[in-house]
């Protein structure tokens, strides 16, 4: 491929052209600095897989008010859509606007850059790091220099539980996101979800809009599933960083939420959790990750008002179960799956029927186990290494990658999900946002002759 020549500088090479890695390149290139984005999905450029939904019944589960792309414009999204009211400003608008959103702003970013910003639609199999910089290895055998190198990956695909491994396709779903995830249903077959968070609502909506009225039970250990936001919520005000730690912090939280409702206390955490996360050991972080982890995420990962009115009414009619078990035994009898699982604190076992088991467990993070040559490559040279949770890639705080010794990369970094494990909470768009336009300004800041564009 061909990087344009008529720039000094050398690119910001981005690997990965979802919603981390095309906002990093539109932040790069509105600071005046060349990139070159690498995403040979043409359909997931600019919306990843979060944003890369066609149903228009999967909403984004906060507010418009606060999903501009820019933190430094926080009105953006909103004069995007037209919205100018308060009552416009608390919708929850389809996930498939935002990724629309995400794209024209990468197609303005091309048109205003002046030749700084590829696309490249090529596979990267390497990423080394060199004397000046970094170059990357494509799966054409080409090389491509570049000034410093981002991992922007995403998560990962999902896996099936190792006691669903046996069960075929398609009585068994790996990937919910799949196109035939849901293909060949009968409108009243019934279906087994491995999992109770947002992946299960977002299918559960799919298949209400669709027309399926069989039973559908949800499965998870805890059989927890996400809080409703208000209709119109308080705005937190900015609060001091909590001093407490552990379980002082959990009981001052929950002090907290007695006083202004555990949604504000919540959300008042928010400017500081990753620097909360940060401030805890390793074994700290293990122990709320255990304990802590699946009340956090249906108290902080909300559901539109409407999509839990909705759940609600299914699961009034009886149409959708929410159950806390473990599963025990899968088989296959004909075109069914047999399902036991016993059920939370009880001896109770259940056995059920489904059509189809669909996994809504969510993403992979052990990057040891991951499928891309480039990850595997960086892994069997030592480059990177799998933060202490396994969660995603190890990153210090200037998000560089540590190597298998824990030594920070010159020149080579991670965004995203990837970088879970050392700051917890990085998967929703304002957390993404800040993340990627600091590192914009730091890499920025590396390149002299660059000047910012009008």
């Amino acid at each position: 491929m061909n990087v344009p020549d008529d720039d000094p500088a050398q690119p910001v090479l981005v690997v990965g052209g979802g919603f981390s890695g095309t906002l990093l390149a539109i932040n790069l290139t509105r600071l005046g600095v060349p990139v070159v984005l690498f995403e040979r999905d043409e359909a997931a450029l600019a919306k990843g897989l979060a944003f890369g939904t066609r149903r228009p019944e999967h909403l984004l589960n906060v507010r418009a008010s606060n999903m501009s792309a820019f933190p430094d414009d926080p009105g953006h999204f909103l004069r995007w859509m037209g919205y100018a009211d308060e009552e416009q400003a608390n919708r929850f608008v389809p996930r498939l606007a935002y990724g629309q959103y995400l794209r024209e702003l990468l197609i303005a970013s091309l048109g205003s850059a002046h030749n700084r910003l590829t696309i490249a639609a090529q596979h990267v199999v390497d990423l080394v790091e060199t004397a000046g910089g970094v170059e990357a290895v494509l799966a054409t055998g080409a090389r491509v220099s570049g000034l410093a190198g981002v991992l922007a990956l995403g998560n990962f695909p999902p896996r099936l539980p190792a006691i669903c491994a046996d069960l075929p396709s398609p009585l068994a779903c790996a990937n919910p996101w799949h196109p035939d995830a849901l293909a060949g249903l009968a409108p009243d077959a019934p279906l087994l979800l491995l999992g109770t968070g947002l992946t299960a609502i977002d299918l559960i909506a799919s298949l209400d809009k669709a027309g399926h009225h069989g039973p559908i039970v949800a499965l998870s250990r805890r059989g927890l599933i996400s809080r409703s936001h208000l209709a119109a919520g308080p705005v937190p005000k900015p609060v001091p960083a909590p001093a407490a730690r552990g379980s002082a912090l959990l009981h001052a939280v929950r002090l907290r939420a007695e006083q202004v409702g555990w949604r504000l206390a919540i959300d008042e955490l928010r400017p500081h959790t990753q620097a909360l996360w940060r401030a805890h050991s390793i074994a700290a972080q293990a122990r709320f990750l255990r304990h802590l982890r699946p009340w956090w995420d249906v108290h902080r990962h909300r559901l539109a008002p409407q999509i839990a009115a909705r759940i609600n009414d299914l699961r009034g009619q009886g149409r959708v179960t929410f159950v806390a078990g473990r599963l025990i035994d899968i088989q296959t009898r004909g075109d069914r799956a047999v399902i036991r699982w016993r059920l939370r604190g009880r001896d109770t076992i259940v056995q059920w029927e489904a059509a189809r088991v669909v996994n809504c467990i969510g993403p992979e993070g052990d990057i040891r186990d991951a499928e891309q040559p480039l990850l595997r490559a960086l892994l069997a040279r030592g480059t990177i290494r799998p933060d202490p949770h396994r969660l995603g890639i190890d990153v210090d705080p200037q998000w560089r990658v540590c190597n298998q010794q824990g030594a920070p990369a010159t020149c080579m970094y991670a965004v995203g999900p990837l970088t879970r494990g050392s700051v917890w909470e990085i998967n929703a768009v304002p957390d993404i946002r800040r993340q990627v336009w600091a590192l914009a300004r730091q890499l920025a800041g590396a390149i002299a002759p660059v000047k910012r564009l009008p």
